[in-house]
């Protein structure tokens, strides 16, 4: 697996930028290289032609200049045979010469040539007997390069006189063509060099550009998991030292933005936490009243009445709020730890929904003797915000299911599910956010957002998850999964685990009054999600 990724890692590293930047070298090195090997054979081609055409085509002339004014006026077949063995050679061109005799037209080749009048294009034949009558010279000179037999040759002719022979010549291009193929190998060799030289040169243009990138890179992907203090060398005054000049003073911008975030964010913990504490000595003198109250509300006098229970109501919603912001502020500050036990799972769901009569409302499939070591108030804290929040803003009959998944070593599946409308697709993401309740009309309501938000904590603690997730068949389903055995890492917490009430459940009132001990009211719905 680790040498896949690893294979994979150096695909995506030649896929990138070094990849197009030595694909750009090596094509602008092979445009220019064809481009100056093109020219460079077309122009040596051009000069190596036109020379050994300009030598064969002067000395065809010469030679046939010398050799004619020794022919007589109307010369002899044997004659002809003679001057053409003069004009041409094995070794440089063959010739034939053409006259009309007293017995008719007479045709003589050099000697061992194989060229005959057939090999003469039309077209050249038509250009020598031409008359120009305005020309000083005494005969015309025409020339053609031809391909017989995939072989290149240079074929000329001219009129001796106006009636004089007709002489034609047909020299071998063979010698050039291999000069021009050597040329051509020359050229595409230094084509391929040149080309192999931009990839390299591209490779070190490439590590010397994308070597400062790189370190960029995983300077701003430390910045990124936290290492506020990451810093790069910078060094030169290019555009790469500047970009790491700006990401330096980004850097140590975000480092002293984050530092007065999180100052503020500890001063807003200290204050929560500090005010909690602060009120909770009024507040349990005002409970002890409010309870003594509750007790004598029959005998008041029925005016007073109605005013004493919204006292004793709002002053119990008012201690549950405390205790759920005391939660909440363990939880930021990561002192909230676990007091474990192992329990049955059965029983403790159970248990929840016995002592917030719920027995009857709450259809329940939890096999017996499935045993976990979990926090039983924290699990009771969770069952009773999902189950409260089904009952709240779900309809009947709310369920809830327990199985066991993975083993010995795996994990419980708790499953609360309802029949109501469902939890509306834009507030999904939101449904265990603090304070997020979805309609925004409600601001004052019996819950105070936090139901589900202390219920997600509390299953974090145990190493789970809770989602949530709207049935085909209708209906919200809240699911939660926690590992049969907690985390290493949680110990005791004894503080935090003697805290009478269940903080964060605080959100309802349904769980029958006071008297819950160890539950404390936490039979609500829990958030207000919906």
């Amino acid at each position: 697996m680790r040498r896949a990724e690893g294979g994979h890692f150096w695909l995506l590293r030649w896929t990138s930028l070094r990849l197009r930047l030595i694909g750009v070298f090596a094509l602008v090195a092979l445009t220019a290289a064809v481009s100056v090997s093109g020219i460079a054979y077309w122009l040596n081609r051009d000069a190596v032609l036109t020379r050994a055409q300009n030598s064969a085509l002067d000395d065809f002339r010469d030679s046939l200049q010398r050799n004619a004014a020794s022919l007589p006026v109307q010369p002899t077949c044997q004659s002809l045979g003679t001057a053409a063995d003069r004009i041409g050679g094995p070794d440089t061109y063959q010739v034939i010469l053409i006259d009309a005799t007293d017995d008719g037209t007479c045709a003589q080749r050099s000697e061992n040539s194989t060229f005959s009048m057939d090999d003469v294009p039309a077209s050249l034949v038509r250009a020598v007997n031409t008359r120009h009558t305005k020309d000083d010279d005494r005969y015309h000179l025409h020339w053609e390069r031809i391909s017989l037999e995939g072989h290149p040759y240079l074929v000329a002719g001219a009129r001796i006189n106006d009636d004089g022979p007709t002489g034609y010549m047909l020299k071998s291009l063979d010698a050039e063509r291999k000069d021009l193929n050597s040329l051509a190998w020359s050229l595409g060799i230094a084509t391929l060099l040149a080309l192999i030289g931009a990839a390299l040169l591209a490779q070190a243009a490439g590590s010397a550009v994308l070597r400062p990138v790189r370190r960029l890179g995983e300077a701003a992907k430390r910045l990124g998991e936290g290492q506020l203090d990451t810093r790069l060398k910078v060094s030169g005054t290019d555009e790469l030292a500047e970009m790491s000049r700006t990401f330096n003073n980004a850097a140590e911008q975000l480092e002293g933005r984050v530092e007065e975030l999180r100052a503020r964010e500890a001063a807003s913990r200290r204050f929560v936490a500090d005010m909690s504490h602060e009120l909770r000595t009024p507040l349990t003198a005002i409970t002890a009243v409010t309870d003594v109250l509750e007790d004598e509300a029959d005998a008041l006098d029925p005016m007073i009445a109605p005013a004493v229970r919204l006292v004793v109501s709002e002053t119990r919603r008012l201690n549950e709020l405390v205790e759920t912001l005391m939660e909440v502020t363990r939880f930021d500050a990561g002192t909230a730890k676990l007091r474990v036990d192992e329990v049955d799972v059965a029983d403790m769901i159970m248990a929840c929904m016995d002592a917030r009569a719920w027995l009857d409302s709450v259809e329940l499939d939890a096999p017996r003797g499935l045993l976990a070591t979990i926090d039983p108030r924290r699990l009771d804290v969770i069952m009773a915000n999902l189950i409260g929040n089904a009952l709240k803003h779900g309809g009947s009959p709310v369920r809830v299911s327990l199985r066991r998944e993975g083993g010995a070593d795996g994990e419980i599946v708790i499953v609360v599910s309802d029949r109501g409308p469902g939890i509306p697709e834009d507030v999904l993401p939101h449904v265990f956010d603090r304070f997020y309740k979805a309609d925004a009309s409600r601001a004052r309501s019996e819950g105070s957002g936090l139901g589900l938000s202390i219920a997600m904590e509390n299953a974090h603690i145990h190493g789970g998850d809770i989602t949530a997730a709207n049935s085909p068949d209708g209906g919200a389903v809240f699911t939660l999964r926690m590992p049969v055995r907690p985390r290493a890492d949680e110990g005791e917490d004894g503080e935090d685990s003697g805290s009478g009430a269940a903080p964060g459940s605080g959100d309802g009132g349904t769980a029958g009054g006071k008297g819950t001990g160890g539950a404390g009211g936490a039979g609500g719905p829990a958030g207000g999600a919906r």
